[in-house]
């Protein structure tokens, strides 16, 4: 019998989307509250490494995100005017069945997440959040924003970096800028776009693009951050950042136009030291870790924080210290690394150093992320 009967999982993105279809397989209650109305997701596309295929496979809607997405296993370096310098083979962190990355539109990954959340029997709460949590020993008493209360064993904060049940838990801990900031724009794929290619110089640290589907890309230019009220004319920005890249990004460019469909964020690192619960409130995801985009592992890990959590409240007989603990052994200096890294990689843009073993730090971390955590 699970460790518990009933869960209230705040936040249905990646992280509390994972764990809700997990739990409620297994038997449990599973509610979900979402803030947003509509379980709309911002953003324009993502690229999910093998380990992150890996657990979405587990989760059974592989097949769906594999023909949603565009596959690909190698990585292209390429020069400002556009001419390739090196192709990389890319690392399986997955295994050797699975695509080494995968890109796709956000939206089609979390409408895939909620239809299989639903499909699991658990219920999503639109428009609903959390305000005030009641933890009583053997439970945890909440008030909804809608006025309703109710009593779970336990309730799991993933609602993401800048987390509301983190604040109510009285964590100390808020995200941090790294000092680049990145421009996205979710525009037409040409068919020479077959993965991702970047490229390093020029008027910003990185240009690259990622292919998301058939006829879909995400594009994107990461400079040194500036303040985020140029939203004023994100096109005409990102256009002239762009003229200083040849190649694809001659197409590209003609599509930066709209800027509906330009986003504009900040790198921003956080790492909430163990543990990640207080009482029967514990955060995953994005709520506890999050980090610069420079190892694309940022959803990665967001999955593998459900795996291990599911597996460890379906495995056990109660709640309590001791399956905290086992959660906080498995997953906070893995978590750790790839937050280090990250913000590692990020710094080396920002500051050169001439001994940076780029290539090396990279391959660490894709070693330890092939190993199931």
């Amino acid at each position: 019998m699970p460790a518990v009967g009933n869960v209230l999982i705040v936040g249905a993105g990646t992280a509390g989307s994972a764990l809700a279809i997990l739990l409620a397989r297994g038997g449990v209650a599973v509610d979900v509250a979402e803030i947003e109305p509509g379980l709309t997701t911002l953003g324009s596309g993502i690229t999910l490494q093998g380990n992150a295929l890996r657990v979405l496979r587990d989760l059974g809607v592989w097949d769906r995100v594999s023909a949603a997405g565009f596959a690909f296993g190698s990585l292209g370096l390429r020069a400002p005017d556009g001419s390739l310098v090196a192709e990389l083979p890319d690392v399986r962190t997955g295994g050797p069945d699975l695509p080494a990355a995968l890109g796709m539109n956000r939206p089609e990954l979390a409408a895939i997440l909620t239809a299989a959340v639903r499909a699991a029997g658990a219920r999503i709460m639109p428009g609903t959040t959390v305000d005030t949590l009641d933890d009583t020993g053997p439970s945890v008493r909440v008030r909804l924003s809608d006025g309703a209360t109710a009593t779970y064993d336990l309730v799991v904060g993933a609602d993401g970096i800048r987390s509301s049940i983190r604040g109510l838990l009285g964590i100390d801990a808020a995200p941090e800028p790294t000092g680049m900031g990145i421009w996205r724009l979710h525009t037409r794929r040409p068919k020479r776009v077959e993965r991702t290619d970047l490229v390093y110089g020029g008027p910003c640290f990185i240009a690259g693009y990622c292919p998301t589907g058939d006829d879909t890309m995400y594009a994107y230019l990461v400079e040194k951050a500036r303040p985020r009220e140029v939203a004023a004319d994100k096109a005409g920005i990102m256009r002239a950042l762009s003229e200083g890249y040849g190649g694809v990004w001659d197409e590209i460019r003609a599509d930066i136009t709209d800027q509906d469909r330009i986003n504009y964020t900040w790198f921003e690192s956080l790492l909430v030291d163990r543990p990640w619960h207080r009482g029967r409130t514990v955060l995953i995801g994005d709520a506890a870790h999050a980090c610069p985009p420079t190892l694309a592992q940022g959803a990665a890990q967001c999955l593998e924080d459900a795996t291990v959590l599911a597996e460890l409240l379906l495995a056990a007989d109660q709640l309590g210290e001791e399956l905290f603990d086992a959660f906080m052994d498995r997953r906070h200096e893995r978590v750790r690394a790839v937050v280090e890294a990250s913000v590692h990689l990020a710094r080396w843009q920002l500051e050169p150093e001439p001994d940076a073993d780029v290539p090396g730090l990279m391959g660490r971390i894709a070693a330890m992320v092939s190993e199931r955590p």
